[in-house]
């Protein structure tokens, strides 16, 4: 098959959406079949080719709703021209969706579309997109839904769609299968008896850090030692114009000028409310805890390259998972992978996800009319006690997460899904 991808951002980018993008179509490239990614061009990329994809850059920027501006004519001939069987679309509210919008009807290809739990839904500034959504919709051949019950399938249901399907996310099975290395714990001053605890997400205020911590500290542990790990990439605060400079260099670099704009203005606009107050809270915690709970707790702020993260996936005794919103949480599965077992609150379809791979359990927690979880860290920390007072507990979620992983969640099998999806599309 010739199959076309079309996702915001791709690799060297980094972030959920490009992560799904790559593994699939990498895998369907090694499975021989021609693949093209049409996204965003960025300096970082070096080669427009990477592991058998051929990419297609694209000087364009926005949405349908702020507004897209560049090589949006040029996207839209490419489309139009291209000779491919199907196009696969990764995300609502970004320029590779909305662009195509008035093209749709030319285009030859199968139309395959995963809408990403539409973040924008409940934003006065959307109203008209998601008016005008349902008609682009049936247009498509196929929806692709991460999740059996969220926003994005309600919509559908709620307009009449009948064309979706659900392929849950997953996680690389060979990245995770590795020997657990001992000398990670010593690199970062944790003892072989303490109990680990891990979470990961960029410090942007909303994936549960200060919960967490705040949990960690009201934690009772007893008189085992307890290490907490927080691992994300920080936003830097207003004080430090030069750092940040510096920071939004590389994100223009990296990700391109609109998303570094995007990430500058919210780290400007917000450094003296919410992001930076709970950037600050939380290393504020941290010090405490270190200073006042240091001979049995140590709470450990780091940005582990790709290689450690894994070890400290592989090192840790549970994953924990406060994020106040996500759509279909790629950790949770890279726990399975790992056999680690988690615990989360219901943010995304994380209780799905539970229920799918019996590798986790959820700590109760609202969620608010706009879709936001709110977590009591007083709740979140009398259930990581529970977990953490029962290693058989443990023991078995782990097994349980890891052997579904094997079974269905990794990107070889999701891949026989997808493929699976194209060709009978194709056929019919």
């Amino acid at each position: 098959m010739k199959l076309l991808f079309c996702v915001e951002f791709y690799y060297p980018s980094v972030g959920g959406a490009q992560e799904v993008m790559r593994q699939i179509a990498e895998r369907m490239a090694r499975r021989g079949h021609d693949v093209t990614v049409a996204t965003t061009r960025i300096p970082a990329r070096a080669s427009k080719t990477h592991n058998g994809v051929k990419i297609v850059e694209f000087a364009v920027v926005g949405n349908r709703v702020g507004g897209m501006q560049g090589e949006v004519a040029n996207y839209q001939e490419f489309l139009t021209l291209g000779d491919f069987d199907v196009m696969f679309i990764y995300a609502a509210q970004q320029w590779t969706f909305d662009a195509a919008w008035s093209v749709f009807t030319t285009i030859r290809a199968r139309k395959v579309f995963v809408p990403c739990g539409y973040s924008g839904l409940f934003l006065d500034a959307f109203r008209q997109y998601f008016e005008e959504l349902p008609t682009i919709l049936k247009s498509m051949d196929a929806l692709v839904y991460h999740a059996e019950t969220y926003r994005d399938v309600d919509f559908a249901q709620k307009h009449g769609l009948t064309n979706g399907v659900t392929i849950p996310n997953g996680a690389d099975r060979c990245e995770f299968d590795l020997p657990v290395s001992e000398d990670f714990r010593g690199s970062l001053g944790i003892g072989k008896d303490a109990l680990l605890l891990l979470t990961v997400g960029s410090m942007t205020g909303m994936k549960g850090h200060l919960e967490l911590v705040q949990a960690f500290e009201q934690a009772d542990f007893g008189s085992r030692p307890a290490v907490l790990i927080l691992n994300g990439n920080k936003l830097l605060g207003a004080a430090n114009h030069g750092s940040l400079l510096r920071r939004l260099y590389g994100m223009a670099r990296q990700h391109g000028i609109w998303s570094a704009l995007r990430r500058g203005i919210k780290t400007l606009l917000v450094s003296r409310g919410f992001i930076v107050a709970r950037s600050s809270a939380i290393e504020e915690y941290q010090t405490r805890i270190n200073r006042d709970q240091g001979a049995t707790k140590k709470v450990l702020i780091v940005d582990l390259p790709r290689n450690q993260l894994i070890q400290a996936f592989l090192n840790a005794d549970l994953f924990v998972f406060a994020s106040n919103v996500e759509y279909s949480p790629l950790v949770l599965y890279e726990a399975c992978a790992a056999g680690l077992p988690y615990l989360t609150v219901p943010v995304g379809n994380s209780e799905e996800i539970v229920r799918w791979t019996g590798g986790g359990v959820i700590c109760e927690a609202p969620v608010d009319a706009q879709g936001y979880t709110r977590v009591n860290p007083t709740q979140l920390a009398r259930s990581i006690e529970a977990l953490a007072r029962n290693p058989e507990k443990r023991r078995q979620l782990g097994e349980q997460g890891k052997l579904a992983s094997r079974q269905r969640y990794n990107w070889d099998s999701l891949c026989d899904e997808y493929e699976c999806l194209f060709q009978r599309l194709l056929n019919a």
